[in-house]
């Protein structure tokens, strides 16, 4: 019996139209968004990825080289296409050290923002935007040095060039050395 109950309830509840109690609901919550004038969409990534938008942060020029690579198209998808870098910069990037450089000290650096072109370090071990070299397993890469904002010891963020160069693990945390020029 109760079955029954429960179905003709949700019969009599499917029915309804305007006029009637539902109805009445549905129409206050569209006048109501019709009034508030922003409507924000639903971009969960349960909706699928038509609906998700890419994530792509500004980039903070003040902290940035005008001669830097472009960034990385909006359909990038491999690690490739992330590394806009070119065949000039890696050699650079890869030259011994010109020497007198001091050590900052070591850092663990996760990486940063694919979409952020170019070969550099994110660190709290700088305070300005410096040219150094960060040391890995004994690979040595020339980089730009960025202020992180965080405090000391607190971990730093490098691009995908550079970890590419010092052939570390993208997945990683390498410990890396870092130098000043």
């Amino acid at each position: 019996m109760k079955y029954i109950v429960t179905i003709a309830a949700m019969i009599w509840l499917s029915a309804c139209t305007e006029g009637s109690f539902l109805g009445e609901l549905q129409n206050a919550n569209s006048a109501r968004v019709a009034t508030d004038g922003i409507v924000s969409p639903d971009l969960s990534p349960s909706r699928g990825a038509a609906f998700a938008p890419p994530i792509r942060p500004s980039l903070d020029n003040s902290q940035t080289r005008p001669d830097l690579p472009p960034p990385p198209p909006p359909n990038a998808r491999t690690v490739e296409q992330f590394d806009t870098t070119t065949t000039q910069d890696r050699a650079a990037a890869v030259a011994p050290p010109a020497g007198g450089e001091r050590r900052l000290g070591s850092t663990i650096a996760s990486l940063g923002s694919p979409t952020d072109p170019g070969i550099w370090l994110k660190t709290p071990l700088v305070a300005a935007v410096t040219n150094g070299r960060v040391e890995y397993n004994g690979m040595s890469v020339n980089l730009e040095l960025r202020p992180s904002g965080g405090a000391l010891g607190s971990g730093s963020q490098i691009s995908l060039a550079a970890m590419r160069l010092i052939e570390a693990p993208l997945t990683g945390l390498p410990e890396v050395s870092v130098y000043a020029n």
